[in-house]
């Protein structure tokens, strides 16, 4: 048996690193409502499963009225970790037109402005650490251990950044990713289970270009004013370069970050398309962070076959979301007027219940669900320009046909 120290802790918890209360947070940016829907089960999760510290929302100047009033009705329940805090839109210089996979991916050149995060009006106090996370994420067991992890904020050196690579297998064979997007090129292919959860593979110098591409859905850093005005002169002078990233954000973190971040294990980026293109690390018990790409899991609810996920993969994970959206209504519905509203303004996003009753979503559903629900691959390479060219139920996934 373990001894115990006068503190109530073996000596081994001793030595951890003690978190300074306050000084870390979280943080996501929204700018269409479509996405209003994942930043509450977000912020739910976190909650749920005891997170310490805030998740600050950032949101841009024409974020739907309704959406911006469900995240302030949400953020005034005394149970929420919400700080919301409004941004202008982050641009590229000029008339550049970078080769985007999807229109849509235009607004997360904004998601660089977490780095501005050195400063936050209100908050009282300078934060030694952020964590951002995209708005399609949902958490399983508490994520605070990121910031005293030493493989990640504990003894990230100041400038650094702590991320998860990008799956670059490309399995499903999509016509817009680079040729060097094959399985034998990718960063988790070479990790298995347990040691892919500690040991990740590291983007090394001289290693495969495949190596240094990461996913920008998820990352760790020490905020401060020189490392934004670093990234803002590099962002400003790079016009050329910036105008060939298909994936504005994570393309950019990744070249401003070269040799300078490194790999966290796979469990605190979950791509949902790991759990079948990676079984030789994916674990579900292990999962920490599960990031929903490609389509979102509040576009369509789960088929009583159990199939989900626009190539019918994904039942299991996207149930996962549903379960925590549900838990959440409850809790919302029995919150008074105020709450009611809040579910009221957040089913205008949301795919309505198989068996849904008349006047279940009063507000219509968002047409801005086209773009992230079952015909998402149809928007790659901007093929989509208008919604009539999406099938009814792509829109509403309700519609029958």
């Amino acid at each position: 048996m373990a001894s115990i120290t006068p503190s109530g802790k073996t000596p081994e918890q001793e030595q951890e690193p003690n978190p300074e209360p306050g000084r870390f947070a979280y943080a996501t940016l929204i700018t269409r409502a479509s996405y209003l829907a994942g930043v509450i089960i977000l912020a739910r999760t976190l909650r749920q499963h005891n997170s310490q510290y805030p998740l600050i929302v950032l949101y841009t100047p024409d974020l739907a009225p309704h959406a911006l009033r469900a995240l302030q009705l949400e953020a005034s329940r005394s149970n929420t970790n919400i700080i919301l805090q409004p941004c202008a839109y982050l641009l590229p210089p000029g008339d550049l037109k970078p080769q985007l996979i999807a229109e849509r991916f235009e607004d997360t050149w904004t998601k660089l402005r977490v780095f501005e995060l050195h400063d936050v009006p209100g908050l009282g106090h300078k934060l030694n650490a952020v964590c951002y996370l995209d708005a399609d994420m949902a958490i399983f067991q508490n994520l605070d251990i990121i910031f005293t992890q030493p493989a990640a904020a504990a003894e990230l050196p100041p400038g650094g950044l702590a991320a998860n690579h990008s799956c670059v297998c490309n399995r499903d064979g999509d016509p817009w990713a680079p040729s060097d997007w094959r399985r034998e090129n990718c960063a988790y292919t070479p990790v298995s289970h347990p040691e892919a959860l500690i040991t990740p593979t590291q983007p090394l110098p001289g290693g495969p270009a495949t190596h240094h591409q990461l996913n920008g859905g998820m990352f760790v850093f020490h905020p401060s004013a020189q490392l934004w005005e670093d990234m803002m002169a590099f962002f400003s002078s790079s016009a050329p370069l910036l105008a060939t990233f298909k994936f504005p954000d994570q393309d950019f973190l990744a070249r401003f970050f070269r040799e300078r971040w490194r790999a966290l294990g796979w469990r605190f980026n979950a791509l949902k398309t790991m759990r079948y293109w990676h079984e030789n690390l994916w674990r579900d018990d292990e999962v920490v962070c599960l990031h929903y790409i490609v389509d979102k899991p509040w576009t369509r609810r789960v088929g009583a076959d159990g199939v989900a996920g626009y190539k019918g993969r994904d039942g299991v994970t996207h149930r996962w979301w549903w379960e925590a959206y549900e838990v959440w209504e409850r809790e919302r519905s029995a919150d008074g007027e105020g709450g009611r509203e809040i579910v009221r303004l957040v089913r205008m996003g949301v795919a309505a219940p198989l068996d849904a009753p008349d006047g279940w979503g009063e507000g219509g559903l968002d047409p801005g669900l086209a773009a992230i629900g079952g015909a998402v691959q149809a928007f790659a390479n901007n093929s989509v320009t208008d919604e009539t060219d999406i099938p009814a139920k792509a829109i509403n996934p309700q519609a029958r046909t």
